[in-house]
């Protein structure tokens, strides 16, 4: 496993995610910060966008699977968001996905519920 990694931090999404009837029907907002493992080695030396994983093309695939798909549970989400960056680039070794919401609906005073998760591939 390499030790370099790509960090992406503070992706909002508006998604449909939630065991609550409202939740299903209506967007709310996450914030996603991913880390992706790939050896770094090269790019650092080559200073080529050719030699590491594009960070902008692996946003906008989670952006459309995270805002383009429904789920029940943020691990649901965080799993595809995971598939989504294991398989935009080949050298993604691993990923580590959190998801946060951001409007938790519970009566007590909380500013987020999220999950984390590591996916690797087999």
């Amino acid at each position: 496993m390499a030790e370099d990694c790509l960090l992406l931090g503070g992706l909002r999404v508006m998604a449909l995610c939630g065991a609550l009837a409202e939740e299903r029907t209506r967007a709310q907002p996450f914030e996603l910060e991913v880390e992706i493992g790939a050896d770094l080695a090269v790019a650092g030396r080559s200073d080529n966008l050719d030699d590491t994983v594009d960070y902008g093309a692996v946003c906008a695939a989670v952006c459309a699977a995270a805002e383009g798909e429904q789920f029940t549970l943020m691990e649901a989400m965080a799993q595809r968001v995971a598939e989504v960056c294991l398989n935009a680039d080949q050298r993604v070794e691993w990923v580590t996905v959190s998801v946060k919401k951001l409007r938790p609906p519970v009566p007590q005073h909380l500013s987020t519920s999220g999950v984390r998760i590591t996916r690797s591939r087999p």
